[in-house]
């Protein structure tokens, strides 16, 4: 195939860019991702990381650090893995074992407390519940007496006791100090041996009296006379008995009493039944005999126990297993688990409760019983209360009376004593209203409204004229419970009328009120400026308006007025002139006092900084200028540096100006891709720095830079300033000397040049007398501001994240990519043509 002259060039353009593209490819493809801090790094491409063990010699020439505690490349990994595997000591690997192991035991330990500390916690719970068991688990009650009492004339003398013999009267003998011996016998002066053990006081008194009487006669009395000698046996110390508590409770063992301990006694210091003991039934076994049987119940509601003998040496109390529990819950005074006994109903259980609370609906309770299948529901009511037999697992639950009331009409409004009353004694409307007190003087009878609630719960309106009822034109209404009778008061239906002064007046109140005053009858324009505190001194009183509605105005007139004025020359002493004094006003008046326009309150300037006398200065005219306050405070001094001077205004701000500004600050903010914009705006008062030439104003005073002051200005001249500050995204910011050879950029250097985030294009230059000047662009050269002495350099930031190294390699292959391709496919496309 012959090609012309254009389609040979095209055909070798098209390939020198194939070998260019093909001769770029390996610098692109050794771009690789940078590896994260402080993780091993090898050199080379990823060919020379792989171990192989041909090649090791030349890794090592090449790749291998010097330093030997480098951390080592991939490729020696799986070799120190293995030889770190074939090292491992037997002895270590052993006591890593024996630590697993420890480790799963106490796991295993701790799951098992934990479930233990669940489970008794759940019995804790039902034994709270439980009645009775409050006061075995009372550690502060005291059952057992062991302290000084009188000798019971029942107890019975048992191996231990230690007893005391007193013989006294006509014949005396020492007193005696008797311990009974493991047999029961006591030894005796004189008489010898006597057996005691198993008799009461009483009876071993009576002995001992019968054996001394043979020695001593006068122990026997004659003749019907009393005997002159006493004898008198006591119980000086009790013995210690061991009784067994057994059964259903707490802490069941043996334990160690007085011989004048009872069996609750006992019982109490076993911790009282468990949560499957009973109550009612404790029983006392001597001898392998049921001796006594007692129910703790009398004892907890009455204070009474019976059956709870004393004890004696190897007794046993035995608690059995509930055999009848109910739960009574809801209102009651003591919810919780009761045990009834055969033959006890629904009454005596709510006894023991303590009876119904205050709210409590006693017309009938809710019974929820277990059957051998499911639940079930019985609703006793309370004339079944005393024959209602309760079951193992029955729950009683006694519900709240209804909020509502069954005989309640309520009056409000304009009546004396509005509230609720009751419908017995309120049949009908007057009655209501009298036993109210009556009607206020303000009362609107023309039109009253009862709202009444029907059968099925929906309200309807019955309005009224209670004037035709009290006159006996209407007749009256019988009322209904839950009625509602609404008597409006005249002043309700009134807009509530006021009048509102304006302008130069001293009212004290004008931060509550706002200047209005409530409306009165014949309310005279003196009276509100008296209620307004008077006028200021800056008042016009000359020209005091009063603005009045107008109420009949024809709606159909082009030129129909709107309002009246009236305008009145008042006195200072508050007094009108002429026909004028005494002006009536009328509802929503508005009064305006204008300031007078001669009156001029003073105004200040402040001159600061290398003045001959600087402070506060008087502004004298309305047209005072800069140049009249620097005369008038002496000039300047020798040090001021004229060309930074500044003057400060300060202007007030209003809420909704302030509002707008922060708004479009931060809408301009979040517009912005780079850079960030800040505002130090103070709250009502905005602080501006108006650039000012001084050294122009003095040489010129008649120029239009020479402008007029205001009220709070700041004229401030520094003194001659040698630094520069350079503030911002540098890598030093801090404070160089001024020197006229120095450029912006020499002034940066001073700072330690820019940084990776500095925003070069955007710098500027603040001068000393708050002017501002920034970088300008020529073609892509940035122009910086000229500095001048005491000037402050700002670089801002950028704001955002900046490209890697990386991220802007792949957009360059993307980008030389696109291009090649399209430059191939025109080549292409004129070479088919």
């Amino acid at each position: 195939m012959i090609l012309n002259s254009p389609a040979i060039y095209q055909k070798n353009l098209l390939l020198a860019l194939v070998v260019f593209c093909i001769a770029l490819s390996p610098v692109f493809s050794q771009v690789t991702t940078p590896a994260p801090t402080g993780a091993p790094s090898t050199s080379g491409t990823g060919a020379s990381t792989t171990s192989r063990p041909g090649n090791a010699s030349s890794q090592s020439n090449t790749n291998t650090p010097t330093n030997p505690n480098a951390p080592q490349t991939s490729a020696n990994t799986p070799q120190t893995t293995a030889n770190a595997q074939t090292d491992v000591n037997p002895q270590d690997a052993k006591s890593q074992a024996e630590a697993a192991l420890k480790a799963a035991d106490q796991e295993k330990t701790e799951n098992e407390k934990n479930a233990a500390s669940v489970v008794d916690q759940k019995k804790q719970e039902l034994r709270d519940k439980i009645f009775g068991f409050d006061v075995f688990a009372n550690k502060q009650y005291e059952p057992i007496s062991g302290k000084s009492i009188a000798t019971p004339s029942d107890y019975t003398i048992g191996p231990g006791d230690a007893l005391t013999l007193y013989i006294n009267g006509y014949a005396e003998l020492p007193t005696q100090d008797l311990i009974v011996n493991r047999d029961g016998f006591i030894s005796l002066i004189r008489v010898g041996n006597v057996n005691v053990g198993g008799k009461s006081i009483e009876e071993a008194q009576k002995i001992l009296l019968s054996r001394y009487s043979k020695y001593i006669p006068s122990l026997l009395g004659s003749g019907g006379n009393s005997a002159p000698t006493k004898l008198t046996l006591t119980l000086s110390q009790t013995r210690e008995v061991n009784v067994f508590v057994t059964g259903e409770v707490i802490n069941p063992g043996s334990y160690s009493l007085t011989s004048l301990s009872s069996a609750f006694d006992a019982l109490y210091q076993s911790g009282g039944p468990n949560e499957i003991g009973t109550f009612r039934e404790v029983k006392v076994i001597r001898n392998n005999k049921v001796v006594s049987t007692f129910d703790i119940y009398p004892f907890l509601t009455s204070g009474t126990l019976e059956g709870a003998i004393r004890v004696q040496d190897n007794d046993r109390i035995t608690v059995g297993y509930y055999k009848k529990r109910v739960e009574l819950i809801g209102n009651v005074k003591r919810p919780g688990l009761y045990e009834p006994k055969e033959g006890e109903v629904l009454s005596d259980i709510i006894g023991y409760a303590g009876g119904f609370t205050d709210i409590a609906y006693r017309g009938q309770v809710k019974v929820y019983r277990i059957t051998p299948r499911e639940r079930r529901i019985l609703d006793v009511y309370s004339d079944q209360f005393d024959k209602f037999v309760l079951e193992t697992g029955d729950e009683i639950e006694v519900e709240t009376v209804l909020d509502r009331f069954e005989n309640i009409v309520t009056i409000e409004g304009a009546v004396m004593r509005p509230g609720e009353y009751s419908i017995d004694n309120n049949p009908s409307l007057k009655v209501l209203i009298e036993h109210a007190q009556g009607l206020r003087e303000d009362a609107f009878t023309g039109r009253i409204y009862v709202s009444r609630t029907r059968a099925d719960q929906s309200v309807e309106n019955i309005p009224l004229n209670l004037a035709d009822i009290i006159n006996g034109t209407a007749e009256d209404l019988l009322l209904t419970r839950l009625d509602k009778v609404t008597i409006p008061s005249r002043f309700d239906l009134a807009e509530q009328s006021s009048v509102h002064i304006q302008g130069e007046v001293n009212n004290p109140k004008i931060g509550d009120n706002g200047g209005n005053f409530a409306y009165m009858t014949n309310m005279t324009l003196e009276d509100v400026i008296l209620m307004a505190g008077g006028f200021k001194e800056s008042a016009k009183a000359s020209q005091v308006e009063v603005v009045r509605r107008v109420r009949n105005s024809d709606p159909q007139a082009s030129d129909a007025s709107i309002s009246q004025t009236f305008r009145f020359d008042v006195n200072r002493d508050l007094s009108l002139n002429g026909k004028d004094s005494g002006f009536p006003l009328m509802p929503f008046d508005e009064i305006i006092v204008r300031k007078s326009p001669n009156y001029q309150e003073q105004q200040f300037i402040t001159l600061d900084g290398e003045f001959l006398n600087p402070g506060e200065y008087g502004i004298e005219s309305k047209n005072e200028k800069i140049t009249d306050l620097i005369d008038r405070s002496g000039g300047l001094t020798n040090l001021a540096y004229v060309k930074g001077a500044t003057l400060i205004r300060r202007t007030p701000v209003s809420d909704f100006e302030t509002q707008q500004t922060a708004t479009a600050l931060n809408q301009i903010q979040n517009d912005l891709k780079k850079g960030a914009v800040t505002t130090n705006a103070e709250a009502g008062v905005r602080q501006e720095y108006i650039n000012i030439r001084l050294d122009k104003i003095l040489k010129n005073p008649n120029s239009n830079d020479n402008i007029i002051v205001q009220q709070g200005d700041i004229l401030r001249v520094p003194k001659r300033l040698e630094t520069v500050q350079v503030k911002g995204e540098l890598l030093y910011p801090t404070t160089v000397k001024y020197d006229e050879s120095m450029s912006f950029l020499d002034f940066i250097s001073q700072s330690g040049g820019f940084t990776r985030q500095s925003l070069k294009r955007s710098s500027f230059v603040k001068y000393p007398n708050g002017s501002v000047d920034r970088t300008r662009k020529f073609l892509v050269f940035n122009v910086y501001p000229k500095v001048e002495p005491g000037s402050e350099i700002y670089v801002p930031s950028k704001v955002g994240n900046e490209l890697t190294t990386q991220q802007i390699l792949q957009q360059g292959i993307s980008i030389t990519s696109t291009l090649f391709t399209l430059i191939l496919s025109v080549l292409a496309f004129r070479t088919i043509r």
